[in-house]
């Protein structure tokens, strides 16, 4: 018996791709939309750009869910940019489907909801760990505008709702450049190419502080858990691995498994957006010389979206409490998905072995 029809939005990236692979492995009935179509087996293709009102009406047309799970976003020049691309892109997909039959809708959003937008981040000061309960931090927020997006809708149509935050997601997707994980594996593997030592990249800050990571496959069981528990329903939850860890040491675990000698953090920065400058054509050659199956390094590596997460001037640990006190206690060691994802991007042929 089937447990649903569930439509993934943004089903070819980093949180989208895990959480349909999952839902077919569970038992639901699968839809994913993307711009380009995602060819994952069990996953029933919907291709529109949600910015296009009519190509989105066409698309899902003849589609009928239970639930929709939303996992995408599109990035602008502004945060108010932001606001504006992203609340268009989710009311047309409401506007679109028959919401009528819909039960339930989940938004993936993160710890930006605490921090503030790309335009102020670390603005908010909110102390940690971060609460669900906590105020919205003052200014535009594109989260804040999906969420009023989705509580409207929801409103409207009569369908439950949930929100999840988690922080720096990591896991397996093949052309998805927004993965801390992946990005950090090529970095190491042009470190370990080129001599060059494997610098970290962000602030004393972020060095030296407690922080904590989501694993994909986890925040996909804890999306699925809240969108079929009755008393897990129209609530946001934080959604991280369960442990917390310093930089320092991580950063030399992992310079460890890919043989590198880890010097301590510089006193400022070293963005891997300036360290990278020539990643393009020293990719090039090390993809020819093992055989990968990329040779475009900025298919894999997103240099900036690391560099914002490393370079933060403020602590970020979520607190899970809600969660576990709703029933959702699944755990993650977050080295562990490092060293997985580095060990399946190995064999994959998407870094060297």
């Amino acid at each position: 018996m089937r447990k649903g029809t569930a439509l993934v939005v943004g089903a070819t990236g980093l949180t989208g791709g895990n959480l349909a692979k999952y839902l077919v492995a569970s038992g639901w009935s699968v839809y994913g939309l993307s711009r380009s179509g995602t060819e994952e087996p069990g996953v029933i293709p919907v291709v529109a750009d949600l910015l296009d009102k009519e190509q989105t009406h066409k698309a899902l047309a003849d589609v009928s869910v239970t639930h929709v799970f939303y996992c995408t976003w599109i990035k602008r020049d502004s945060e108010k940019a932001n606001v504006e691309a992203n609340s268009a892109m989710m009311n047309n997909l409401f506007n679109a489907l028959n919401a009528d039959e819909l039960v339930h809708a989940s938004l993936v959003t993160g710890t930006k909801q605490y921090l503030g937008s790309f335009d102020a981040y670390g603005s908010g000061k909110i102390e940690t760990p971060f609460r669900e309960s906590e105020p919205r931090v003052p200014g535009d927020n594109f989260y804040y505008a999906l969420e009023d997006v989705l509580f409207e809708a929801a409103r409207r149509h009569h369908f439950s709702w949930n929100v999840h935050r988690p922080h720096t997601v990591i896991g397996y997707a093949r052309g998805n450049a927004m993965n801390m994980g992946t990005t950090i594996a090529v970095y190491a593997s042009i470190c370990k190419a080129t001599g060059k030592p494997f610098i970290f990249p962000g602030s004393q800050t972020q060095w030296n502080a407690l922080t904590d990571m989501t694993d994909a496959l986890l925040l996909a069981r804890q999306m699925e858990w809240a969108a079929t528990t009755p008393g897990a329903a129209n609530q946001a939850f934080n959604t991280v691995n369960g442990d917390s860890f310093r930089w320092r040491r991580m950063w030399q675990e992992i310079g460890e498994y890919f043989g590198l000698d880890v010097p301590d953090c510089p006193e400022t920065p070293q963005p891997l957006d300036e360290q990278m400058t020539d990643a393009q054509s020293i990719w090039r050659d090390i993809a020819k010389k093992h055989n990968l199956v990329e040779p475009d390094v900025e298919k894999l590596a997103s240099w900036w979206h690391t560099d914002a997460d490393l370079g933060r001037e403020q602590e970020c640990v979520n607190d899970v409490t809600k969660s576990r006190d709703f029933g959702f206690s699944d755990f993650r060691e977050t080295r562990a998905a490092f060293f997985d994802l580095f060990d399946r991007l190995r064999v994959e042929k998407i870094i060297p072995g």
